[in-house]
């Protein structure tokens, strides 16, 4: 059998995603202790699970329609007006889906044609460049800097625009960097794409964790803007249901529609059971929510300080849980650091080179794990740079 000629050059030629690689190394090793998992550490809230429970017990275990449970889009979209001050249609521009990231590939496919350039501020999330490479799209990066708190700018923006670009991704809160976009960046934004065709896809999977006394603000609900931007959001990082495996998408119904059949043809329905779940989530969560973002606060701040105090340089995060300390003083790639760091003191950490080339010189620790592991995280990183300096 000749492989080869089997498989899909463009599947093939896709690098495997970096975040997994330490991983994959940490678990065949004792005693490691972790800083890469972007997952919350806390379960999810009793209430939550209790409504997934109870639909289990009253039989709820049929597939449901395509776009989900109408109740669910109803609680959605009350969700999106409540917290964002955004209108959608539940019948028509909301769709439940199995994570965020079903989301986002749906609203690739149901736009990108082979060809469309797609802008993509990196260091960012791992998918977004494959799942456009994947239905023949042309990435354009750009690549944010820390002197400019990892924003995109109306200059990048305008200096990246042709005639053949067709979608903006926009994954503020933002993994790795920890950064967010404020309501003046965005309407900066919005004043460059006007006049043009270019839809944003709005990763907003973190937008309920913001510090510092922000909140979030939807590039949506920008004047403009809603007619021409998908928004992808979900319940694993806000209500510490990764592994319910839900998220949802509200778009213009034109967009939607044609998602929606992707959806239909390669996924069915999202998980019954997680579906009643959200609509507690959604709901009655707030209290948890608040209590979950009070303790990552904390760690934010404990784990700046930290970074800072060993001598590794990093800016505050405004959002999400995860701190991007600055590695560019012990003469390392960021590569070389994690795998040192990972053989000397068993500390994983991701590379800033795994959310792409910009992410060089620096590395991505997460916060959502408790106080005392994260002290000895730094306990350890810090005897790894003193090491360093001795060697």
């Amino acid at each position: 059998m000749d492989y080869e000629k089997i498989l899909s050059q463009t599947v093939v030629s896709l690098p495997p995603s970096g975040i997994r690689k330490f991983f994959d190394i940490a678990g065949t090793m004792q005693g490691v202790i972790s800083l890469g998992v972007g997952e919350p550490d806390f379960p999810t809230p009793w209430e939550i699970r209790n409504a997934g429970i109870r639909s289990l017990e009253n039989g709820k275990t049929r597939y449901t329609a395509n776009r989900g449970l109408e109740a669910l889009c109803r609680e959605i979209a009350t969700y999106q007006k409540r917290k964002y001050d955004l209108s959608y249609d539940p019948k028509t521009e909301v769709m439940v889906t199995v994570g965020g990231s079903e989301g986002i590939d749906a609203a690739i496919r149901a736009m990108v044609t082979p060809g469309d350039e797609v802008i993509i501020p990196q260091p960012s999330y791992v998918c977004y460049e494959p799942l456009v490479r994947l239905v023949g799209g042309i990435p354009v990066i750009l690549e944010t800097t820390a002197e400019h708190d990892f924003k995109v700018t109306p200059e990048m923006l305008s200096g990246a625009l042709t005639e053949r670009t067709k979608l903006l991704i926009l994954p503020y809160p933002c993994n790795p960097t920890g950064a967010i976009m404020e309501k003046a960046d965005l309407e900066a934004l919005a004043a460059v794409l006007k006049d043009t065709n270019v839809v944003v896809l709005s990763d907003e999977i973190y937008a309920e964790l913001t510090f510092g006394g922000l909140s979030h603000t939807s590039i949506a609900s920008i004047d403009g803007m809603k007619e021409r931007t998908v928004v992808v959001n979900g319940f694993s990082k806000t209500f510490s249901m990764t592994g319910w495996r839900l998220g949802y998408a509200c778009a213009p119904e034109p967009i939607l529609r044609q998602m929606v059949k992707i959806h239909q043809y390669a996924i069915m329905c999202a998980p019954t059971t997680a579906q009643y779940a959200a609509i507690e989530a959604l709901r009655n969560g707030d209290d948890a929510v608040a209590a979950m973002k009070e303790e990552y606060d904390m760690r934010r701040r404990l784990i700046v300080k930290g970074f800072n105090e060993i001598g590794l340089p990093c800016r505050t995060p405004r959002g999400a849980f995860y701190a991007f300390p600055c590695i560019k003083s012990t003469g390392m790639t960021s590569e070389e650091f994690c795998e040192k760091l990972l053989y000397s003191q068993k500390v994983a950490v991701v590379p800033g080179t795994a959310f792409g080339k910009g992410g060089e010189g620096f590395i991505r620790a997460s916060y959502c794990y408790s106080t005392e592991h994260i002290s000895e995280a730094l306990r350890r990183i810090s005897i790894f740079l003193r090491d360093l300096k001795n060697s």
